[in-house]
């Protein structure tokens, strides 16, 4: 609005902060581009894929190759990317929420209509595809959300307020700029140009945009690290984390478990102990990690279709099937009447090992959760896990960060806690979720919980005020990850645990979490400090509409005075020093407050400079209206390249950098009074030697008095403490 204003009724060279914010805009546009370009190479490596049968032979094809008439296999955690009818299914749930809104897995049979969008989160199953892309469900739905996000980040929330506490506080400025204009009777072309000086500089209208960039270089940075940001904002996030909750599979230790040992009960040998074990793994419609472990240390080919099956279900924490007119039941040790067997079973779970007992009953199987009656143990099988190779590094620097560790996991606590100690996380309490009941949040380490647990787990985290982060890569991660407030997946975990974080480790890789920690508290800290930039030159025009604005002498500065005075004191200097690195506090507390101690000081201070020296200039040497505009100009920017060394030199290296900035800044200001062209278009002056001493003078009492009356003004060329 203003910038047409000016166009109409002003000078168009007062418009130049148009073509800035054109410029600023081109280079966001292009650099979120460029983010995007390196994240869709990311996100094409962790894209839903399907499991289709042509000719009789199961393959992994990518969605958009799927076409009607396919026969597509679903296990838990794959996504449906096609609307079909069920032909077969095992105990298959679908969580159908992004479609119908219901919360709770919805159990579909054969027959049943199943619709693109959901995900199987129990069981496993095949379909025939009947509809694809534009013609599914999903595809036919207008305006339907299909993404879950999480809140805003605390800086974006931050800087909402700041926002609008600006246009509480300068609205009635403007307006009473306005007024004094219209009262006085000024020409429309003194008016626009007056108002235009007065309310668009009490905007800050790049800070959006240098988070926005801020955002997207991070976002590219991590990229190359492996790192999808599924959100633009999931980086700065973290930084703002205090507690992650870890699964502990495929996190802490690598994805792929191996057998270690046997333990058959008593009356059964160990070659049918393994003999058991490798039919029940090979004859078994869906497997898991267990399963798939069992089959590669005991495969055998199956002798016959099982007549029954109940899938693995994180709630029950066994799988069955009914094989040579018994039932076959494998899973938690607890379960079953272990007898002689129960030692060994909590020896092994407290050295670390997952235990899983296999079991046989007389009875059949109700696919409901309850085990068969009359279930007699036939032995126990371990298995181990290995520590990803970072994984002790990772826990070290997260805890010298501050940031509390726990571990939660399907898992026995004492096989949990094990690998927790090993890992380097100190293991003050041990809880155990298997009852259900309210989450014990004092606790390290939490075994046995359910998927629901983990959400109570972590939704009890955050209603306490904490900042909860999770990292997950199964089915039965997913309802936390969606609770916290950030979410990140393994990029091996399931597609439904993918597809509701906020940040995929592509390669799996738990190692990348410190950069992404120090890159988003690296954010915090420029975009932060250079936020107090932008919000003193609103206080520096709320001075100058107060102090001068509504007097009937000419305003001290046209537009194009202060986009250049902008341009040299904010715009290029928040370019550079909000992607720099930095060191220091990451978290001003009661940041608000913070800006405003920095800000009102430092635009006030800016104001009485620039006034002064107008004034001086204008009323007792006489200099004429265009000199003395170049003297106010040359104060305001000599004052902002102060503020600038005074917030940005923290440390001898980096004041040296800062330093040289500012030089090059001001030197590139004198070389546009220097070029007549430059002088010409700005309306501004050669000073004299009068024009040098009002220049000086209020350049003197601006930073004068900024240095006596806090240190926060001094520029700190030492290294902080």
């Amino acid at each position: 609005m203003f910038g047409a204003l000016t166009l109409a009724f002003g000078d168009w060279r007062d418009a130049i902060f148009l073509f800035i914010l054109l410029a600023n805009s081109g280079i966001g546009i292009a650099q979120e581009l460029r983010a995007k370009r390196a994240l869709d190479r990311l996100a094409a490596l962790v894209a839903p894929r399907a499991s289709v049968v042509r000719d009789g032979n199961p393959r992994e094809v990518a969605v958009e190759e799927v076409v009607p008439g396919d026969l597509l296999r679903l296990a838990a955690g794959d996504q449906v990317v096609a609307d079909g009818r069920l032909t077969q299914s095992f105990g298959l749930a679908l969580d159908e929420s992004i479609l119908s809104g219901e919360a709770q897995p919805v159990v579909r049979t054969v027959g049943d209509e199943v619709q693109s969008g959901s995900f199987a989160v129990e069981g496993a199953g095949s379909y025939t595809v009947t509809a694809v892309g534009s013609e599914s469900y999903a595809g036919r739905i207008t305006g339907e959300a299909r993404e879950f996000r999480h809140p805003r980040s605390p800086l974006e929330l931050t800087l909402n307020r700041l926002l609008l506490a600006l246009v509480v506080v300068l609205a009635p400025l403007a307006l009473v700029l306005g007024f004094a204009l219209w009262e006085r009777d000024a020409s429309i072309r003194e008016a626009v140009t007056t108002a235009v000086a007065g309310a668009v500089t009490l905007i800050p209208e790049g800070l959006i945009l240098l988070a926005a960039l801020t955002y997207a270089a991070a976002s590219t940075r991590m990229a190359r690290r492996g790192a999808l940001a599924q959100q633009l904002n999931a980086v700065e996030s973290l930084a703002s984390v205090d507690v992650i909750c870890l699964d502990k599979t495929g996190t802490l230790t690598e994805a792929g478990l191996r057998v270690t040992g046997l333990e058959p009960a008593a009356g059964v040998t160990r070659e049918e102990l393994a003999r058991r074990l490798g039919g029940y793994a090979a004859a078994s419609p869906t497997r898991n990690g267990t399963l798939e472990a069992i089959a590669e240390a005991f495969g055998a080919p199956p002798a016959e279709l099982p007549s029954g099956h109940v899938p693995f279900s994180s709630r029950w924490r066994w799988s069955a099937l009914s094989l040579g007119g018994e039932s076959l039941v494998l899973g938690a040790p607890e379960l079953f009447p272990l007898g002689g067997l129960a030692a060994a079973a909590t020896r092994e779970s407290r050295s670390g090992r997952r235990v899983v007992a296999l079991g046989r009953s007389p009875a059949g199987l109700d696919a409901d959760g309850t085990l068969p009656d009359g279930l007699v143990a036939l032995g126990l099988v371990y298995l181990g896990e290995e520590l990803r190779p970072d994984t002790r590094r990772t826990v070290q620097f997260l805890r010298d960060e501050g940031i509390e560790l726990k571990v939660i996991s399907g898992d026995a606590p004492e096989t949990v806690a094990a690998i927790a100690r090993d890992a380097g996380i100190a293991v003050e309490r041990v809880a155990d979720g298997s009852s259900g009941g309210e989450p014990d949040l004092a606790a390290t380490v939490v075994g046995r919980i359910s998927p629901e647990g983990k959400r109570r787990f972590v939704e009890g985290l955050r209603d306490e005020g904490r900042y909860v982060a999770m990292v997950g890569d199964g089915v039965n991660d997913v309802p936390a990850l969606k609770a916290a407030r950030l979410g990140i997946a393994q990029g091996t975990g399931s597609q439904m645990a993918r597809s509701v974080a906020d940040v995929v480790l592509v390669r799996g890789d738990f190692a990348a979490v410190p950069a992404m920690v120090a890159e988003g508290r690296n954010i915090l800290r420029n975009v932060q400090r250079v936020t107090k930039l932008f919000v003193a030159k609103s206080a520096f025009a709320a001075f100058l509409i107060l102090s001068i604005g509504l007097t009937e002498t000419e305003y001290p500065l046209l537009p194009r005075h202060l986009t250049l005075a902008a341009g040299l004191t904010i715009g290029i200097p928040s370019f550079f020093l909000a992607l720099a690195p930095s060191a220091g506090p990451w978290q001003a507390p009661r940041f608000l407050r913070e800006v405003a101690r920095f800000a009102i000081p430092a635009g006030t201070a800016a104001g009485l400079g620039v006034l002064s020296a107008y004034l001086f200039s204008l009323n007792v040497v006489d200099l004429p209206l265009v000199e003395a505009r170049t003297v106010a100009t040359t104060v305001l920017v000599a004052v902002g390249l102060y503020l600038v060394l005074a917030l940005e030199a923290a440390g001898r290296r980096r004041g040296v950098a800062v330093s040289a900035l500012c030089v090059a800044l001001f030197a590139l200001f004198a070389a546009v009074l220097a070029w007549h062209a430059s002088r010409a278009f700005f309306e501004l002056a050669v000073p004299g030697a009068w024009g040098v001493v009002a220049a000086l003078g209020g350049t003197a009492l601006a930073i004068s008095g900024l240095a006596l009356t806090d240190e926060r003004f001094v520029p700190q060329l030492r290294v902080r403490v």
